[in-house]
C-alpha cells in the first residue's frame, strides 16, 4: 500500500544528520563482521544500499517486497549472496539491515511523537528486509550444498585401472538412485577412456546390500554391457550373501567374488592373461 510522508517521514528520519546515522551504520557493520570484510568493502555496500532505501521511501513505497524496492532488495540479495559464500552466519548477514534502526535511535532522543511514529513504520521495513536477507543467503547456502554433494559423489566413485584392460570402481558407503548413476557415468566413461573389457565393482565399502542397492549394481552391469564390458561384483562378504539370499535377489550369470583379489584373478583371466601358481601356493 502506498503512504505519502507527514511532516515527519521515514524520508526525512533518514535525511537528518545522514553522514553520521551512515557512518554509525558502517562502524556497527564493521564490528559484527569482525574485520573480515574490510571496512572500505562495508562502506561501499551500505552507501549504495542507503541511497536505493532513500529512493525507495520517495517513491512512497512502504512495502519491502513492493516496486519501489526492487534495487534495495537486488542489493541485499547479492550483499546475502556474498556473506553466504564468505562463511558468515544468518546473523551475521541480518545485521547489515537492522544495524540501521540503531543507529537511528540517537535522533529519537528529542524528537516528537511524529519522529517516533516515523521510525516505527521504517523499522517494520528494515525488519522485513532483514527476513528477505535470510532467505537470499538460505537459497544460496543450499546450493552451495548441493554443489559440495555433488563433488563429494564424484571424489567418493572413484574409477581405477588395476590391469591393462581392467578397471575397477570401489565403492564405500550407502548406493542411492543418484549415486548409481554416477557410477554408471564414471564407469561408461573409462570403458571408453580406457578401452578395457574387464570391469570389478568391488562393493567391500558398501554396508548393506538390498533389493534397491541390488537393482542398482545390475544396471549399472547392463549398462557396461552393453558398452562390450564384462563386469564382476567384488566384496560379497557372508553377511551380505546370506542377506542377499534372504531377500531372494538374483544376480543371474553376474560373476560375483568374495574379494577384489579374487575379482582380479577372474579378469586377468578373462583378459588372457597367464597367472603363474609360485610355490607357495600364491599367485
Amino acid at each position: 500500500m502506498v503512504q505519502q510522508d507527514g511532516p515527519a517521514g521515514p524520508v526525512e528520519l533518514l535525511s537528518i544528520d545522514q553522514e553520521r546515522v551512515t557512518a554509525e551504520w558502517i562502524d556497527g557493520v564493521s564490528r559484527s563482521l569482525q574485520g573480515r570484510i574490510s571496512k572500505a568493502e562495508v562502506d561501499r555496500e551500505l552507501r549504495e544500499l542507503y541511497g536505493a532505501l532513500v529512493d525507495g521511501l520517495r517513491a512512497g513505497d512502504e512495502d519491502a517486497r513492493g516496486d519501489g524496492f526492487s534495487e534495495v532488495r537486488a542489493l541485499l540479495t547479492e550483499l546475502s549472496r556474498n556473506r553466504a559464500r564468505q562463511g558468515f552466519t544468518p546473523s551475521e548477514t541480518a545485521i547489515s539491515v537492522l544495524a540501521l534502526k540503531q543507529a537511528l535511535e540517537p535522533a529519537l532522543r528529542n524528537g516528537s511523537a511524529e519522529d517516533t511514529t516515523a521510525y516505527l513504520r521504517l523499522a517494520r521495513i528494515l525488519d522485513d528486509l532483514a527476513l528477505l536477507t535470510i532467505e537470499a543467503y538460505t537459497r544460496t547456502r543450499e546450493q552451495i550444498i548441493s554443489s559440495q554433494a555433488s563433488q563429494l559423489m564424484e571424489l567418493s566413485t572413484p574409477v581405477v585401472k588395476l590391469w591393462d584392460g581392467v578397471i575397477a570402481v570401489p565403492l564405500v558407503g550407502t548406493l542411492d538412485s543418484a549415486r548409481t548413476q554416477v557410477v554408471m557415468e564414471k564407469l561408461l566413461q573409462a570403458l571408453v577412456d580406457t578401452g578395457s573389457e574387464q570391469a570389478i565393482i568391488d562393493i567391500t565399502g558398501v554396508p548393506a546390500v538390498d533389493t534397491q542397492v541390488a537393482q542398482h549394481l545390475l544396471k549399472t552391469v547392463v549398462a557396461a554391457r552393453l558398452m562390450g564390458a564384462e563386469c564382476t561384483i567384488s566384496g560379497i562378504r557372508p553377511q551380505i550373501a546370506q542377506t542377499i539370499v534372504a531377500l531372494g535377489i538374483e544376480f543371474g550369470d553376474i560373476v560375483t567374488k568374495a574379494s577384489l583379489a579374487d575379482a582380479l584373478q577372474h579378469a586377468l583371466r578373462r583378459s588372457g592373461v597367464d597367472l603363474v601358481t609360485r610355490q607357495d601356493g600364491g599367485r
